[in-house]
């Protein structure tokens, strides 16, 4: 089992609710992105405890291979890790924004397209976001409308509350709004096009770039999809929230131990705390907490695990 140091990232949108989340002793202002497992040149996570302590995720995962990958991640994806988690913490709107999808950033030279999801935090009372098309647009319309700042009139508008599960295929247009405090899972990609920023400027007093050619190019226009995912809430069971070709992801919430068997799941697997406070013992009698703000990976070689305490927590593999 394997836990990194949180990579902490300030942003103009940034607030204070991912410190306090991880009971960090840190006084990093406006932080609106903790990167907990990342292998993205120049942000490469750091293992923090254990025997791999001071690697990072790429020296282990070429040192493991398909014993941290699984067999036919590995074959897939060779020593690049497929999978970048996040915390984000946003006090005020993010840009409207597109992800490409594989085939179009194949096609713009930039590596792996970028499908995401989130899973809501307690977040603000007031807390929204924008994820996909009200209806079909035309590339032509959406260009005007994103130049005149009238594209939000565009997009589905979701209020939104803890536990609340999107998800953002490749292509949607989407933004995260103010209030908003997520959980996100995405492919190994950092690739964000900006359609629209509220005419935001940096810190230098610059008006931030947007990427209106790069954007109309990954912009699905015709998918309408509402992706708010409904599911039912269970105790002490696995709850599917998605399933698509780039990841899997469930819930857990625990108030009794449990075992989760991993025998027969050819891939890693992370465990992210949402809430509450519990540990994470392996099928070879290594212990990790697992507490709201902790991420843990899992080497595919890992069979089964008990998980003991009051806690919720997401598993997602690939």
């Amino acid at each position: 089992m394997l836990k990194f140091k949180p990579i902490l990232k300030s942003t103009i949108w940034g607030g204070d609710k991912i410190i306090k989340f991880k009971h960090m002793d840190c006084h990093q202002p406006l932080v609106g992105e903790s990167w907990e497992i990342s292998c993205i040149p120049g942000f490469e996570s750091i293992v923090s405890e254990g025997e791999h302590m001071g690697q990072s995720l790429n020296e282990v995962v070429a040192e493991m291979g398909p014993r941290l990958l699984g067999a036919d991640n590995h074959q897939r994806f060779g020593n690049e890790f497929p999978l970048l988690v996040k915390f984000i913490d946003a006090s005020d709107d993010l840009s409207i924004q597109v992800h490409p999808d594989e085939a179009t950033a194949l096609r713009q030279g930039k590596g792996h397209g970028k499908t995401e999801m989130w899973y809501a935090l307690p977040s603000s009372p007031d807390a929204h976001l924008y994820n996909g098309l009200r209806q079909a647009i035309t590339p032509e319309r959406c260009k005007s409308m994103a130049s005149d700042g009238t594209i939000c009139e565009a997009l589905a508008h979701y209020d939104v509350s803890e536990g609340d599960v999107f998800f953002i295929p490749a292509g949607t247009i989407h933004s995260i709004g103010k209030g908003c405090f997520v959980v996100e899972i995405q492919q190994t990609s950092d690739i964000t096009y900006r359609l629209y920023d509220f005419m935001r400027r940096d810190k230098d007093g610059n008006l931030r770039e947007l990427h209106l050619q790069e954007a109309g190019e990954s912009i699905h226009y015709h998918s309408i999809t509402d992706n708010h995912i409904p599911y039912t809430r269970k105790k002490n069971e696995g709850v599917e929230l998605v399933r698509c070709p780039w990841f899997t992801t469930s819930v857990y919430d625990l108030d009794e131990p449990m075992v989760i068997d991993y025998s027969d799941l050819d891939s890693f697997v992370i465990l992210i705390g949402v809430k509450g406070s519990g540990v994470v013992v392996d099928n070879e009698g290594h212990s990790m907490s697992l507490c709201a703000g902790e991420t843990i990976l899992l080497p595919a070689c890992t069979n089964e695990i008990k998980v003991e305490g009051e806690v919720r927590f997401l598993e997602t593999y690939v």
